[in-house]
């Protein structure tokens, strides 16, 4: 179940990137976080206690929001825009 249910921009332009191999759909607008939290109950595994991550600060400042893209490429979600055709890999966020 989705951590986040969508209040607003749900009319905006559908944004088509992939979450850990599954295909999945955000909207213009959103940050990565937002698109992956609209889509499943956890941003990531804590490296450290393997307990569910969310994001803290939602301003890029603590690092809790770490994911990779396919291409090894590190990111903060709160603070990226999503594009078209990303491919997001959350399962090894911290390992890159």
């Amino acid at each position: 179940m989705p951590l986040l249910r969508r209040l607003i921009r749900a009319d905006h332009p559908a944004i088509p990137f992939t979450l850990d191999s599954e295909r999945c759909e955000g909207r213009a607008g959103d940050t990565v976080l937002t698109a992956i939290l609209t889509q499943v109950e956890r941003l990531r595994l804590s490296e450290f206690s393997a307990s569910p991550r969310a994001g803290f600060c939602q301003m890029g400042a603590c690092q809790d929001c770490w994911v990779v893209l396919e291409s090894g490429e590190r990111l903060r979600a709160c603070s990226t825009a999503l594009t078209a055709g990303m491919s997001i890999l959350t399962r090894r966020a911290r390992t890159a």
